[in-house]
């Protein structure tokens, strides 16, 4: 049910499709008595997009996101490496027949280094359908493929391939690995999904978690005051981040993370 409702629920809530359904109502009240309503919410809509689409907005919700973790220094000895789904199209991948990396490829493109620099641990990948409806594929399937072109041998690749969201990637791999105590574990995913991810794995049982952020969408404070030249590119980053802060409260209202924004600490 929560997974139905975090899917469903933000579609309608995602700030891009939240503002072009203000001004269709309001173009729908231009019709009608409430004309002056409807071109108040049609001015709203209109301006909100074009600030939220062009000015820094996106970078600035973002960036408290990317900016909680970094990649540390030094990495001692490691017992595996957990690489979270979203790397993938399933939906085109299921249609082509062919592997389709989404922005978000670095989660897995960044497997190779890791593997070579910690050579023998086994490679986790967490991701099974990220929809309501599966794909034709799965994550995995084109995960494990992309793996062994990666030239890693099949016994070190494991892979989860029921998990749809955060919180299934924590319990699935959970309860596949059953982790033991002063073990440690590197986790990979988009910088601004870290802090998420590290909570919900945390809340699941995890210890001994090592954040290493990658896909990362700004270069840091200094794109606080940085704009965007399509209106397109803004709103895609502010709904990109929006979720993240909507996931964020989500989860810790209803018991599934550890903390409402996690900090590293059981490194």
């Amino acid at each position: 049910m929560f997974l139905f409702f975090s899917k469903i629920g933000f579609f309608f809530i995602q700030p891009s499709n939240a503002l072009v359904f203000l001004g269709g109502l309001g173009v729908v009240l231009l019709w009608s008595r409430w004309r002056r309503v409807g071109r108040g919410l049609c001015s709203v809509a209109v301006l909100m997009l074009a600030v939220l689409g062009l000015s820094p907005a996106g970078n600035l919700l973002i960036l408290p996101l990317e900016e909680r973790f970094s990649i540390p220094e030094h990495i001692d000895a490691i017992d595996g490496i957990i690489v979270l789904g979203g790397s993938l199209d399933t939906i085109v991948m299921g249609a082509r027949g062919v592997l389709v990396l989404t922005s978000s490829a670095e989660r897995l493109t960044v497997v190779p280094g890791l593997a070579r620099r910690f050579p023998g641990v086994p490679v986790i990948h967490a991701g099974g359908h990220g929809l309501l409806m599966a794909a034709a594929v799965s994550e995995a399937d084109g995960a494990g493929e992309l793996l062994l072109d990666f030239g890693l041998p099949t016994e070190r690749i494991i892979l989860e391939d029921q998990s749809r969201n955060t919180h299934e990637n924590a319990m699935f791999t959970y309860k596949m690995i059953a982790p033991k105590p002063g073990q440690k574990w590197l986790l990979v995913t988009s910088a601004y999904h870290m802090p998420r991810s590290i909570g919900v794995f945390r809340k699941a049982g995890w210890t001994g978690l090592i954040a290493y952020p990658v896909d990362w969408r700004t270069r840091g404070w200094e794109d606080a005051t940085l704009g965007f030249s399509g209106v397109s590119s803004g709103l895609k980053r502010f709904d990109i981040a929006a979720r993240e802060w909507i996931g964020l409260a989500a989860y810790w209202a209803s018991g599934r993370t550890s903390a409402f924004f996690p900090v590293q600490a059981d490194q």
